[in-house]
């Protein structure tokens, strides 16, 4: 049996400025490796406090050895070039932004385990039990496929996804052997599946987004193939989009949720429900009575807290398709998906965890 949370969190957290500069300082050559990983060190044991002292039920390190939610996997794999891809983000500065990319312009090749580094440290400062997150493998076939380059390797976007598929599950198996007790994959590219204007640029680029959402099933499934067991919880996170308290897509879950929730051997869902662009509970109706739902009604774009009573409202709404003992409560998304984060402070995603907590215990006793 897998353990419900009812207090989650997603995974990143604010990177404070020092880790920055201790970052920006390695790149550039003007510190070791080993200076990088004490001030990692320092910090994550910070965020894990704080954690604690909230009064979360799953610890996470905060994400804040990586550069992304995703970076873990390109950090360890060599085939991957930096390049540029148009991004129409929405929200503060929104419009369209070249953002930094990872293209594959050679054959992956594995150097290392992606997270090795980071599980062994949480493993022994975590102060309960704790997760570990990876990008899903379809994160990158849509951003990191590029045709003239990528295709010189890998004859098609479907022959780099199982490629990618393969590394992905690999992980996966490491950190069962690992003892990680909540292993997550990240998937914000099925909002391209959501947002019917992503869906005509998709189609435009010559995708048909049916069998693009049909092909990222199959390789997340396979991907986790073998994770659920006893001990063991796994979770799925979608979201629209989530840099600088920015997103990229809108819609609800409805054109993706009966092969999305019935298709993935998962636990639970961890679900952006902070407003009204994730559209309403109704599709929650495909969820079967073995995986649960984290409602993410707590917004990590901006500091203004929700009200509780709507949030209680809200969590009993979405009961009428998931009953309440499959339920649980976190905030929409990471607070910092990218090292730069949100455009909050370190009180205010304090007080968002705090508002989780509350709530949480307000709803479930």
């Amino acid at each position: 049996m897998s353990t419900t949370y009812r207090i989650e969190q997603l995974g990143s957290f604010l990177r404070p400025r020092e880790v920055l500069e201790a970052r920006a300082a390695f790149s550039q050559g003007r510190v070791p490796l080993e200076e990088l990983r004490r001030v990692e060190d320092e910090a994550i044991r910070s965020v894990l406090e704080m954690q604690r002292q909230v009064g979360v039920e799953i610890y996470s390190d905060g994400e804040l050895r990586r550069g992304s939610f995703l970076s873990d996997l390109a950090d360890a794999v060599d085939g991957f070039v930096p390049d540029k891809i148009a991004i129409e983000w929405h929200g503060p500065s929104e419009g369209a932004e070249a953002s930094a990319a990872q293209v594959v312009g050679g054959r992956l090749r594995q150097h290392r385990r992606l997270t090795a580094h980071e599980v062994s440290f949480v493993k022994e400062n975590a102060p309960g039990p704790f997760k570990m997150t990876l990008p899903s493998p379809s994160d990158f076939p849509d951003v990191s496929y590029k045709p003239g380059v990528s295709d010189r390797f890998y004859a098609s976007r479907s022959e780099l996804l199982q490629e990618l598929a393969n590394i992905i599950r690999a992980e996966v198996q490491a950190l069962l052997a690992d003892g990680v007790p909540y292993i997550q994959l990240d998937a914000p590219r099925y909002a391209h599946y959501i947002d019917a204007r992503l869906r005509e640029k998709l189609q435009a680029s010559g995708l048909d987004p049916d069998d693009a959402l049909d092909q990222a099933l199959q390789a997340d499934a396979y991907a986790l193939e073998g994770a659920r067991r006893d001990g063991v919880t796994v979770g799925f996170h979608l979201c629209r989009g989530n840099s600088r308290s920015r997103w990229m897509a809108e819609g609800g879950y409805d054109p993706i949720a009966e092969g999305l929730f019935t298709r993935l051997p998962v636990d639970t869902f961890l679900l952006e429900y902070d407003s009204d662009r994730a559209g309403g509970f109704e599709p929650l109706r495909f969820v079967p009575a073995d995986k649960s739902v984290v409602l993410g009604l707590v917004t990590t774009k901006v500091p203004t807290l929700e009200p509780q009573d709507e949030l209680l409202r809200r969590i009993d709404e979405a009961s009428r398709y998931v009953p309440m003992e499959r339920l649980a409560l976190s905030p929409q998304c990471g607070f910092a998906s990218v090292a730069a984060g949100n455009l909050i402070t370190d009180d205010d995603q304090r007080r968002k965890l705090e508002l989780v907590v509350d709530t949480a215990r307000k709803a479930w006793g």
